[in-house]
C-alpha cells in the first residue's frame, strides 16, 4: 500500500507519504517539500497501516475481501465485526451499513494516532462515508472522512473525494497521471 497526500493547511503545502510493504509501514510528512516533520515507523505504524489497508479493501476494493484473511462475526443491528490478518498483524473493525446495504462507517480501536512519529496513542479511528459512486462499473465510496474519536469528541483530519479509481494498474498505465 503506497499512499501519497498532497494538501495545504493554513495555506502551507505539505506532503504525507504512507508506505506499507510486506509487514512494515512508515509515514513521512514534509512541509513545503523542504522540512520533514514526521518520520513514523515501528510496531505501532505496522499495526496502524494494517487497519488502514483493511479499511481501503472495505471501501475501495470490496471484492478483494474474498481473497483476504478476514473472519466475520455479527455485532448488532446493521453492523458486522471483521478481523483481518495480514503479514503477521491482526486487527479488527466494526462495519456499519445503511438501509441500502452500503458501508456507512468503519470503526477500529486498533489504530495509533501520532503527530510527531515518535509518540503514539491508541485511539478509535473512523471513516464515515458520505456518498457512493460508480467507477468502471464498481459501486464504491466516493466521499468520506477520516477522523479520530478522541475523548473530547470527534477530530476529523481528512476529507476524501474519489475522482478516479483504477484497479490492477502497472507502472506504464500511470505515466502522465498525477
Amino acid at each position: 500500500r503506497l499512499f501519497l497526500v498532497k494538501a495545504t493547511r493554513f495555506g502551507i503545502p505539505f506532503e504525507a507519504s504512507h508506505r506499507f510493504v510486506g509487514p512494515r509501514a512508515s509515514m513521512q510528512v514534509r512541509v513545503a517539500s523542504l522540512f520533514q516533520v514526521v518520520d513514523a515507523k515501528g510496531p505501532e505504524m505496522d499495526q496502524s497501516e494494517t487497519v488502514t489497508f483493511f479499511n481501503d479493501l472495505c471501501l475501495l476494493a470490496p471484492a478483494a475481501l474474498l481473497d483476504a484473511d478476514v473472519s466475520w462475526g455479527e455485532a448488532y443491528g446493521r453492523t458486522l465485526k471483521g478481523t483481518f490478518r495480514h503479514q503477521g498483524h491482526r486487527v479488527s473493525a466494526i462495519l456499519s451499513f445503511d438501509e441500502h446495504g452500503d458501508l456507512a462507517d468503519f470503526v477500529s480501536e486498533d489504530r495509533f494516532q501520532s503527530s510527531d512519529g515518535k509518540t503514539f496513542l491508541k485511539c478509535p479511528w473512523s471513516t464515515p462515508v458520505h456518498a457512493y459512486g460508480d467507477f468502471s462499473g464498481f459501486h464504491v465510496m466516493s466521499k468520506g472522512d477520516a477522523l479520530w474519536l478522541e475523548p473530547t469528541g470527534p477530530f476529523p483530519y481528512a476529507r476524501f473525494e474519489v475522482e478516479l479509481l483504477v484497479y490492477n494498474v502497472g507502472p506504464k498505465a500511470m505515466v502522465g497521471r498525477s
